[in-house]
């Protein structure tokens, strides 16, 4: 599959989607640093890449609704997250992914957890 990190994210989490299998692209590779929320996500929707992002406005199914993108992972770490916590963060979404599919997704990804928010619910 194929992801886009954002600028939070960084080389560690690309590098673990990456040992999986996956395309991984990041923002900062990518020169969109600082980019706005809805050039981000129609970049991803060009590149038919999954955002992986901690930005809680992607969360908002009635803003950016699932169903028109690949997907959307947004990752909630506990407060002051370690960068051993944010890889395990990336963890818990490849071990998802290996069970479902997240296109036309939004899962809220927390550490051993995945919370899906689906199509059928917009």
């Amino acid at each position: 599959m194929r992801f886009k990190l954002d600028e939070n994210l960084g080389r560690r989490g690309a590098a673990v989607l990456a040992a999986a299998g996956h395309d991984a692209a990041t923002v900062v590779g990518q020169g969109m640093t600082s980019a706005a929320d809805t050039t981000l996500i129609e970049h991803c929707r060009a590149e038919n890449r999954c955002l992986v992002t901690m930005d809680l406005d992607f969360s908002n199914p009635l803003r950016f609704p699932p169903s028109k993108f690949k997907g959307i992972a947004v990752l909630r770490p506990p407060s002051r997250p370690s960068i051993a916590e944010l890889e395990s963060l990336v963890r818990t979404l490849v071990e998802a992914l290996k069970q479902s599919t997240i296109d036309g997704r939004l899962w809220i990804v927390e550490i051993g957890r995945i919370r899906q928010y689906s199509p059928d619910d917009e």
